[in-house]
């Protein structure tokens, strides 16, 4: 049976369960970490280090986020703003291949960096192992299988003070602190934590990348001009799949429109370790034919993001104006049930599979286009228990808390002073596209790809991951934290939520010893922590 199928039927039945099974009391832990993400490994390693007991509880079955679903071509930035438990996590991946006679020259073609202590890029089962061994070293066992209940009835409160997390299942985890590892900010919102999706108008924060993006639109855009339409030329017949009717809207104006989701695939062309793409079951043709009308004008740049990972392996990333982003079908996703988002997650496979047959096979696409796809497909010793297929879709983007502190555009560019640093970010403020549309002149266009610069490293203020106080006064948000939709585009990364989960933990540990609301931790006692351990709270001058 489909792994997406499998999941589906899996939750169905843990809500039926959860609604008549009698709550299960765990015993009570300092801290409660909802989500194996990155950031919720650090924050469980660095709430054990400091002697406090945690409740590190898995969605799923497996550990790691995207670093363990397919992202091996790490999103760094700069290398130097990387401290702490991430350094070390790409230290370990160094001496893990090095173990095993692979070099970083050996490992990619394309330059990631060549840091004396760590290595950048690695196989997605390398990273989950990586973290197995390190929750085991630590004393952490995670729950596995444990969905947080998403019915208004999956946090209990007193006051403004949260008491216990219940899961779908009807377990009970309760907890002193607690925080939302997660990519989607679920314990968040369950626990009445304001927040906001989609992108914000500029003049909201006073930015200049936020809203609508059409004009600054250039990357992963159409450079040949394609009819959208069924019949080409005939409006009457209707648009093709996958495209809205314009106007884009006014430059800057907000939207509740989020980034395009897509699974980072591990692909290779080593003989002995292909595995077959498959044709999806409702495989259509149509779905792709403005690609195969812009492949009929010439366009043959599909490869460009087959990033080189170890061991023959790729970090396949999307790339170009019609590629393995699913742009404008994931609007639903944020808020959606379980069963929404497994059908949401459903129909993103289905396009990306399909979207690799289309190229491999079908007669519509030109012959060179199959040819040269013809080596290709995953990793037989990739995701085996998922048919070779990630287990995670890439969520770019979903909730974002709105707390006291908000980041914006204007602290990544030093417009404004950021106060109380917990890490670094560093990456170019990124956005991917949101909708496709038909311009003015009548031929389809992408809209929302940004790919700016901060031109700097910046900090991230601990504000930014601490609710309001008369929200909650003991939840920490180290991942759906609250930003702006662009500064989010920088801040998302993986080896910055490893950093943002080690500084909420260590901020939690002291809530937790002194007593007191997360909003009151003093920021000289975090601060001391954090250096610590190695953390890297300002930019280097030279920067």
């Amino acid at each position: 049976m489909d792994g997406i199928v499998r999941l589906t039927f899996a939750l169905i039945a843990i809500a039926i369960a959860g609604t008549s099974a009698a709550k299960a009391e765990t015993p009570a832990t300092d801290i409660v970490i909802y989500g194996c993400t990155p950031a919720g490994i650090t924050a469980a390693i660095e709430a054990r280090r400091l002697g406090r007991s945690v409740s590190l509880l898995c969605r799923d079955a497996h550990v790691g986020g995207m670093t363990t679903n397919g992202l091996g071509w790490a999103d760094t930035g700069n290398h130097g703003a990387i401290g702490g438990m991430a350094r070390l996590f790409y230290r370990d991946v160094k001496a893990y291949y090095a173990a095993r006679g692979v070099t970083q020259a050996r490992a990619q073609t394309k330059s990631q960096g060549d840091d004396h202590d760590a290595m950048w890029v690695f196989e997605p089962h390398v990273a989950e192992e990586i973290y197995e061994q390190w929750l085991a070293r630590a004393g952490v066992v995670p729950v596995r299988g444990a969905p947080l209940r998403r019915d208004g009835k999956g946090v209990t409160k007193r006051g403004t003070r949260l008491i216990a997390l219940v899961t779908a299942d009807g377990r009970r985890f309760s907890g002193r602190v607690f925080i939302d590892a997660s990519y989607e900010g679920d314990l968040m919102a369950e626990a009445g934590v304001t927040f906001t999706i989609g992108r914000e108008s500029n003049a909201t924060y006073g930015e200049t990348l936020n809203g609508i993006q059409a004009a600054h639109a250039v990357h992963h855009q159409f450079d040949r001009d394609i009819d959208p339409y069924v019949i080409p030329g005939d409006r009457a017949s209707g648009l093709l799949p996958r495209i809205e009717p314009g106007p884009a809207g006014r430059d800057g104006e907000g939207d509740k429109r989020i980034q395009a989701y897509t699974y980072r695939l591990c692909m290779t062309q080593a003989p002995a370790n292909v595995a077959p793409f498959t044709k999806p079951a409702n495989y259509d043709p149509r779905q792709y034919e403005l690609l195969a009308r812009y492949l009929d004008a010439g366009w043959r740049d599909l490869f460009s993001k087959y990033d080189p990972i170890p061991n023959g392996k790729t970090d396949t990333n999307n790339h170009g104006a019609f590629s393995f982003d699913n742009i404008g079908m994931n609007y639903d996703y944020p808020t959606g049930s379980d069963a929404q988002r497994a059908r949401i997650a459903a129909e993103h496979r289905d396009y990306q599979l399909g979207l690799l047959w289309f190229m491999q096979n079908d007669p519509r696409s030109p012959a060179d286009v199959r040819a040269s796809l013809q080596k290709w497909g995953l990793c037989r010793d990739e995701f085996v228990d998922n048919g070779h297929w990630p287990r995670e879709m890439y969520i770019r983007e979903a909730r974002r808390m709105v707390a006291d502190f908000v980041m914006t555009e204007n602290h990544l560019r030093g417009r404004e002073p950021t106060r109380a640093s917990i890490g670094l970010g560093s990456y170019n403020m990124d956005s991917h596209n949101v909708r496709r549309y038909v311009d003015a002149r009548g031929f389809a266009r992408n809209e929302g790809d940004i790919q700016v610069n901060p031109g700097r490293s910046y900090a991230i203020g601990y504000g930014a991951i601490v609710p309001r106080r008369s929200e909650a006064e003991n939840l920490l948000v180290p991942v759906a934290l609250s930003a702006s939709h662009i500064a989010y585009g920088s801040i998302r990364m993986e080896p910055v939520f490893m950093i943002l989960g080690q500084s909420a933990a260590a901020a939690a540990a002291i809530a937790v010893r002194d007593n007191q609301p997360v909003q009151q931790v003093p920021y000289s006692k975090l601060r001391a922590r954090l250096l610590q351990v190695g953390q890297i709270l300002e930019a280097k001058a030279t920067e």
